[in-house]
């Protein structure tokens, strides 16, 4: 009896430490469903992250979420694409009450494609931080009220954590970065934005120059989502899309956009849905490349006289309707 009580304790053990050593495989989902967030939402070990803006929170939220706008997430306005000093950052996770252990669900509104980079740049920043789980709520808002489930008016206060996070620079590009692997053909440069932006017809206001970065492929971000969805395509969908890019196996790939919204987009399908194995995104983008003190090689860069021109146009369109040229 006693022998066979010994066996049997030596069999929870080893039983207890398979569960340990397999406890990685069991990794947060980077998208999750509405009802798959429901089971999951008394669980004090989840962190609903809503990134609206705090009037759209207070109207109504996903119970338990606490409010973290997007706009605390980003750099300066002359260039948003930049991350937060790091002191910002620790005191945003610590009033949050997140830990390298919380798993974190970030909400956004479900408007559209371009809804979406919030979240996505959220994740990513978090991700950076050290956090390893982390979900999207798929759809936003919007499809967690579509599901039938219950909004709150309610504000969520957490607990503070006394977490010290460490920004990790494995998933981030610097300008010099971008700089040093420009025509070596062993990165492959994804520019996640529109086509009128991709061949110089439009630019950001912050941005002083228009086009992309040279040897720069297009692949806009919102070809990742079904027409009309803030819902991103099945896995099937994702790689179709992501296949137009001809990356090599195992290629070194960096994804830009303006100021770090898109592309962010574009770095979690690569990264987190598809597993491609060496995907960084450049946050500050064309406005920080077009900004640098000395002017760096640009593609697509239209001539002064069509620069001009479509500035023109750009105007007129943003306050009389007038369509684009094409």
């Amino acid at each position: 009896m006693v022998v066979q009580n010994q066996v049997f304790f030596v069999l929870r053990i080893l039983f207890l430490c398979l569960l340990w050593l397999a406890a990685p495989v069991f990794a947060a989902p980077p998208l999750i469903a509405p009802d798959a967030l429901h089971a999951l939402i008394a669980d004090d070990a989840v962190r609903v992250i809503d990134v609206r803006e705090a009037p759209a929170y207070a109207l109504q939220h996903v119970p338990t979420a606490v409010s973290a706008p997007y706009g605390l997430w980003r750099g300066a306005g002359d260039n948003p694409g930049q991350l937060p000093p790091q002191a910002e950052l620790t005191e945003l996770v610590q009033s949050l009450g997140l830990t390298p252990d919380t798993h974190a669900v970030i909400v956004y509104a479900g408007i559209d494609a371009t809804d979406f980079g919030s979240a996505a740049r959220v994740y990513w920043t978090l991700k950076g931080l050290g956090m390893a789980q982390l979900s999207i709520l798929d759809g936003g808002l919007a499809a967690w009220v579509a599901a039938g489930r219950d909004a709150s008016d309610v504000p969520v206060v957490t607990q503070r954590s006394n977490w010290q996070p460490r920004f990790n620079r494995e998933w981030t590009a610097t300008r010099d970065e971008v700089l040093a692997v420009l025509g070596n053909g062993d990165t492959l440069l994804v520019d996640a934005r529109p086509l009128p932006y991709f061949d110089g017809r439009q630019a950001p206001p912050q941005a002083r120059a228009r086009g992309t970065l040279p040897g720069a492929v297009n692949l806009d971000s919102e070809l990742f989502f079904e027409l009309g969805s803030a819902s991103l395509m099945d896995v099937d969908g994702l790689a179709g899309e992501a296949q137009a890019l001809g990356a090599e196996p195992d290629q070194a790939i960096i994804t830009f956009c303006n100021a770090g919204h898109w592309s962010a987009t574009d770095w979690f399908v690569l990264s987190e849905v598809l597993g491609y194995p060496d995907v960084r995104m450049y946050p500050g983008s064309l406005v920080d490349w077009t900004n640098a003190p000395d002017p760096l090689p640009m593609a697509n860069e239209p001539s002064r006289w069509a620069a001009l021109r479509f500035m023109v146009f750009d105007w007129l369109h943003r306050n009389w309707g007038v369509p684009m040229p094409g």
